[in-house]
């Protein structure tokens, strides 16, 4: 009975001894992180995140990059932008008018000569050529010659003039500064200089000097150089079409404040087909293409 006793004794002391070790297997796996555990953990959970946002900074970097070259981009596109801007004869930016660098190069089809702004006194067109067309004279002499440009122009539009049936004369292309100067003085003998300012330039402010501008009439060489000539067919064919060919009317009626010139039908202005459709289309005067300041008849 003792020996039972005992077996069951020894039996039980096992089972609490298994009992009391499951226990404490289970508590320590449950037991709280020490804080040097914690401290690494949270290391590693900080490094993964600064990984990630390493990534995202490297996705930024990229965009920022990006838009760095973009940048860049916008760059060149803003110089571009500032060499097209329009300058005036001081330098400074003007986007109002014209290209402000043809209007104050005496070598350009498209320069301003007016009683403001004048020629170099030394200028003097090195291109001059003499234009196939019919003159009211038939000599070959200096008033015949334009500006190789210009007289290829001219040479059309005579051409397209005959095509409508309007024959066209040249009466007075290019003048030397010598010429312009004795032209000048003999209208200032005969009318009075404030007179002889409203119809003849001063020398230097002459566009016949340009070799850019004629004056011209029909073939027979009536009202040549004459208010008359506005009446004629040939004016109003010039009103209509000298445009299409590069030349403008260069002191319309109703400008002269603008111009300071009467009313010339008559005179031609070469200034490249671009800006003569550009000028007639708005019915203005080069001075106003370039927003240059009015003569308001000086």
């Amino acid at each position: 009975m003792n020996s039972k006793k005992g077996v069951v004794t020894a039996a039980m002391a096992l089972l609490l001894t298994a009992v009391l070790i499951a226990g404490c297997g289970k508590q320590a796996a449950n037991a709280p992180q020490t804080p040097a555990e914690n401290s690494t953990n949270t290391a590693v959970g900080a490094n993964n995140g600064a990984g990630n946002n390493a990534a995202n900074d490297t996705s930024t970097a990229d965009d920022q990059a990006t838009e760095g070259n973009n940048a860049t981009n916008d760059g060149s596109t803003g110089n571009g932008d500032s060499s097209d801007s329009t300058q005036a004869p001081d330098g400074s930016s003007d986007s109002s008018g014209g290209d402000r660098a043809a209007m104050s190069d005496p070598y350009s089809v498209a320069v301003l000569i007016n009683k403001q702004f004048a020629l170099p006194d030394d200028y003097e067109p090195k291109d001059l050529v003499y234009p196939d067309v019919r003159f009211t004279f038939k000599e070959k002499i200096e008033k015949r010659m334009m500006r190789k440009e210009a007289a290829k122009a001219l040479e059309e539009l005579f051409a397209g003039a005959e095509k409508d049936g309007i024959y066209l004369a040249g009466v007075s292309a290019y003048r030397s500064h010598k010429t312009q100067t004795a032209l000048f003085n003999r209208y200032v003998e005969k009318d009075g200089e404030e007179v002889a300012k409203t119809y003849s330039a001063v020398p230097g402010h002459s566009e016949h000097e340009t070799g850019l501008a004629i004056d011209v009439s029909g073939s027979d060489g009536k009202c040549a150089a004459e208010s008359c000539f506005g009446d004629t067919k040939e004016a109003a064919w010039l009103a209509d079409h000298a445009t299409e060919y590069g030349f403008i009317i260069r002191y319309p009626e109703g400008k002269e404040d603008i111009t300071g010139y009467k009313y010339e039908p008559w005179h031609l202005r070469y200034v490249g087909k671009e800006i003569a459709a550009d000028i007639g289309k708005r019915g203005i005067t080069l001075e106003e293409y370039y927003d240059a300041i009015p003569v308001s008849g000086q």
